[in-house]
């Protein structure tokens, strides 16, 4: 009902000004930008959306995040498309919040700006030898097997080891161990990049070690994910028995919780199901609960190479007034060697000038979307600029969480138009992407439209076709924006 009003008493204050639209511009084009574009664009019929992307390459998250073996995640871009071929949504790729404009001047040009642009760096541990040679976020190593132009050439040593330790057991997690574990010979046919997939080919890798600082019963995983990486052919998974006692906290945080449950559940049963002895072939999945990383082991004849993650063994306590259960060090060690390392503890947001920063939560202060001048508990709102996904709430939640994300940020700005809260930015027309374009120009950036990532999109599949894949993914700047402009 507040939004049907909301537009009612739009369209009366735009009465005046019935050639000017309601200029949007969602900066980043992953699934949080796009539902929040699709969103705009079916509530008022005289808004007009631009939506733009440091990459040429539209769909952030499902190109570069989505694991290669989901395909079925990766249909939603098919809905995504219909948004951008709207004809009052326009995708400008190659445009680079900061670098190629600034916020002051995206709302000087918009009545509206929403930044959806997510979560490009990590979160550090902040212990001793974190710089090590060897040692990688899984954002880098999922950008790496997802051809991200960023990560053509990490080049992870998968030859050189073969043990791989990966910190946290989060979905995150679970894919990079699915990637490195699953045979070859299934990711083949997927739209894995082909330098990954080369690499992977030739891997040492046998054995996975996912350490989590906490018990079993607290997995952060979903029961999709821990099925699929479970069920990796001929793969010996190792869970020893005494993690899985549970305590009466452990009960009841079970009681409360379906998903922990099953998780739970899962884990319990790959426990005692496997062979208790692996063949000399068999590739190994180890479930660590209960270890927190203390240090990063540096090599004594291949200096500043990880060798090894000290770890500190921990116990749970509950959390005052939380509910929940946290881990705590008892002080006693034990190191496990390796030399490869992926740290899957969370992605970070990053500020740009002008944009209130909450360095803390890694989040932008905001209430249901609407910017807020500082996090104070100040509830004072930076005009016109709004955010959504990622950037608002943190990097939680599943593909889908974005489209209500979405639907609480679209709702704040009709509420806001209703109560006038935007009068200032409505009161003068706006040039949107006429004026967006032109400080481009005058810049020299190449803005790839989305008729141009069309041709990127119809070069991979063709890429694809001869290697029997869905695609052969475009891995470097060079060549997307080559494709992108050819005439």
């Amino acid at each position: 009902m507040a939004i049907s009003r909301a537009m009612k008493l739009f369209s009366r204050s735009f009465a005046s000004l019935s050639s000017t639209p309601l200029r949007v511009c969602v900066v980043g084009s992953g699934p949080a930008g796009f539902y929040t574009a699709e969103k705009m664009l079916k509530r008022h019929q005289g808004a007009e959306v631009d939506i733009v992307d440091r990459l040429p390459t539209p769909y952030g998250l499902v190109r570069s995040g989505v694991a290669p073996d989901h395909p079925e995640t990766k249909i939603v871009t098919n809905q995504f498309s219909r948004v951008a071929q709207n004809e009052r949504c326009s995708f400008f790729g190659n445009v680079s919040l900061g670098s190629s404009v600034s916020l002051s001047e995206l709302r000087e040009m918009y009545h509206v700006v929403v930044l959806a642009y997510g979560a490009e760096s990590d979160r550090v541990l902040g212990i001793a030898g974190e710089d090590l040679a060897g040692i990688h976020s899984a954002r880098e190593f999922v950008w790496w097997y997802n051809g991200h132009p960023d990560c053509k050439y990490l080049t992870p040593d998968l030859k050189g080891t073969d043990t791989a330790v990966i910190l946290g057991q989060g979905n995150v997690a679970l894919d990079v161990a699915r990637i490195l574990l699953r045979p070859t010979a299934e990711l083949a046919t997927t739209d894995i990049a082909s330098h990954a997939l080369a690499a992977l080919e030739e891997s040492s890798i046998r054995k996975v070690y996912l350490v989590g600082r906490r018990g079993p019963v607290q997995a952060a995983c979903t029961t999709k994910e821990l099925r699929e990486v479970l069920g990796i052919k001929d793969l010996h998974i190792n869970i020893k028995e005494v993690d899985l006692v549970k305590t009466p906290a452990d009960e009841e945080e079970l009681k409360n919780s379906r998903i922990q449950k099953r998780v739970y559940e899962l884990l319990s049963k790959a426990a005692v199901s496997g062979p208790s002895h692996r063949s000399s072939d068999q590739r190994e999945l180890h479930f660590v609960f209960f270890r927190k990383p203390d240090g990063f082991l540096d090599s004594d004849d291949r200096g500043g190479h990880v060798v090894g993650v000290r770890f500190e063994k921990t116990i749970l306590k509950e959390s005052v007034g939380s509910g929940k259960q946290v881990a705590v060090g008892t002080g006693q060690f034990e190191d496990l060697e390796c030399r490869l390392v992926l740290k899957s503890i969370g992605y970070r947001s990053f500020p740009v000038d002008g944009l209130p920063f909450d360095a803390h939560k890694g989040i932008v202060p905001n209430v249901g979307g609407r910017v807020l001048i500082n996090s104070s508990g100040d509830h004072t709102q930076l005009e016109g600029v709004y955010v959504c996904g990622w950037l608002k709430r943190g990097p939680t939640g599943i593909i889908a969480t974005n489209l209500y994300c979405a639907e609480e940020t679209i709702t704040s700005i009709f509420e806001d138009l209703e109560k006038g809260v935007l009068a200032s930015a409505l009161s003068l027309p706006k040039p949107g992407k006429e004026g967006l374009l032109q400080l481009l120009d005058r810049r020299n950036v190449k803005v790839i439209p989305f008729s141009s990532w069309e041709k990127i999109d119809t070069e991979e599949r063709r890429l694809g076709s001869l290697k029997n894949k869905p695609r052969d993914k475009l891995t470097t700047w060079e060549e997307l924006l080559k494709v992108a402009i050819k005439v």
